[in-house]
């Protein structure tokens, strides 16, 4: 069979205590449905070259995200192949592997301006750093070894305002296999999360948070949900207070991406993601910040209003600034971009702040903080347009009531 007569898939299986078949590893399963001959990896271990044997045809590469919440599997397989897998009761959903995007991409949104660099005589706070407080929170901390794991195009872990946090990385683009950023996108949110004190260039929300590479999207700024799935299973398994910044978005629902979601949220992961910049419309909120399991960003402007751009809708949970953000880019280059995506790293940069300074909280707690802290924009608890208000990091970081404040609709 031609490897153009196949298509990437999702195979997301039931719970091993819901199957019919219990005793039966689902790559057992996987085989009995599929005629060709499929070589299974560990979804870590994609696109790294030691994991593939040399000679072995692409399309005849599977992988297996091994979690016992979100049993996935992802292959090529022919028509035939998907629909036996689909008939199979041990199969909860089979499904073509989505593409998502760089929020900002393609268009206008994502174009990059080097206007306004900052210093090379002093430290620049970008304006979106001071218009949620964070300096004031600085006095409290500044997120000192939270992992931030950002999804994205990659970071130029060599950037003079970034290599101190950088913790490591891992790529999971088939066709690049280092996480070094070729697109910018990546680098720009990273700083926005934890750029470092250099005495020059620029400072990020969490100056001393641990930043680690995931590369989900190719240089050209987009990516397969497979991609972004073995990502998330690849952060999950790391010991520690995670975060997961997730600039990125696709259109279209996927049960395995919710799965995963819903994995790493009850292993205690929080996970931030852009709404979309798919404007004004009502519910035009893109995915997987759809999902209940992750915290949904909007975007606003200097002024403190819904930018034109930002997607919104009920599944809004937070808003930050996403216009003109002044941001580390590769080369040890500064520049400015616009976009939701710009707006979720200054909500991961809070969530480390407000982690360092309640070490002892879980996920659940620190999302309940950002919301409790939230300076309202809009209508009185929670609206479409900026859920619970402007991330506020100085009332986040220094908020010692105990018990933290809990809402019941957080999964």
């Amino acid at each position: 069979m031609a490897a153009n007569d196949r298509k990437t898939v999702l195979v997301t299986f039931k719970p091993k205590e819901q199957r019919p078949e219990k005793d039966k590893d689902k790559l057992a399963v996987m085989e009995s449905c599929i005629s060709s001959r499929v070589e299974f990896f560990n979804a870590e271990r994609m696109s790294r070259g030691v994991a593939v044997p040399s000679g072995m045809p692409k399309e005849m590469i599977g992988y297996d995200v091994n979690e016992y919440d979100a049993p996935i599997v992802m292959a090529q397989l022919t028509e035939k192949e998907m629909e036996a897998l689909r008939k199979n009761r041990n199969i909860e959903a089979v499904e073509d592997d989505a593409e998502a995007y760089a929020l900002g991409t393609p268009g206008t949104l994502d174009t990059l301006s080097v206007e306004g660099q900052p210093s090379a005589l002093a430290e620049t706070i970008p304006s979106g750093v001071a218009q949620i407080g964070a300096p004031k929170a600085w006095e409290c901390g500044m997120g000192h070894g939270i992992k931030c794991f950002v999804l994205d195009t990659g970071i130029d872990s060599d950037h003079p305002d970034l290599k101190d946090n950088f913790k490591g990385g891992i790529s999971f683009v088939p066709t690049e296999s280092s996480w070094k950023d070729f697109n910018s996108h990546g680098t720009h949110c990273a700083g926005t999360i934890a750029a470092t004190y250099t005495g020059s260039g620029v400072v990020g929300v969490a100056p001393k948070a641990y930043l680690y590479a995931v590369k989900v999207l190719s240089a050209s700024g987009s990516g397969q949900y497979s991609w972004i799935i073995s990502g998330i299973d690849w952060a999950m398994k790391k010991k520690g207070p995670k975060i997961i910044s997730m600039s990125l978005g696709g259109s279209s629902g996927s049960t395995a991406l919710q799965k995963i979601c819903e994995a790493a949220n009850k292993k205690g992961v929080l996970i931030v993601a852009a709404a979309g910049n798919a404007g004004p419309p009502p519910n035009t909120v893109g995915y997987p910040a759809k999902y209940p399991t992750v915290v949904a960003v909007s975007a606003i402007g200097s002024d403190n209003v819904i930018a034109g751009f930002s997607s919104r809708g009920p599944e809004v949970e937070i808003c930050a600034p996403g216009v003109n953000t002044l941001s580390t880019i590769p080369n040890k280059q500064y520049g400015t971009k616009s976009g939701t995506s710009m707006a979720c790293p200054h909500v991961s940069g809070v969530a480390a702040l407000a982690w360092g300074t309640h070490r002892f909280s879980n996920n659940k707690e620190i999302r309940s903080l950002l919301r409790a802290t939230a300076d309202p924009l809009g209508v009185a608890g929670r609206d479409d347009l900026y859920g619970y208000g402007r991330v506020d990091a100085d009332g986040a970081a220094f908020h010692y009531m105990l018990p933290l404040p809990t809402y019941p609709d957080i999964p």
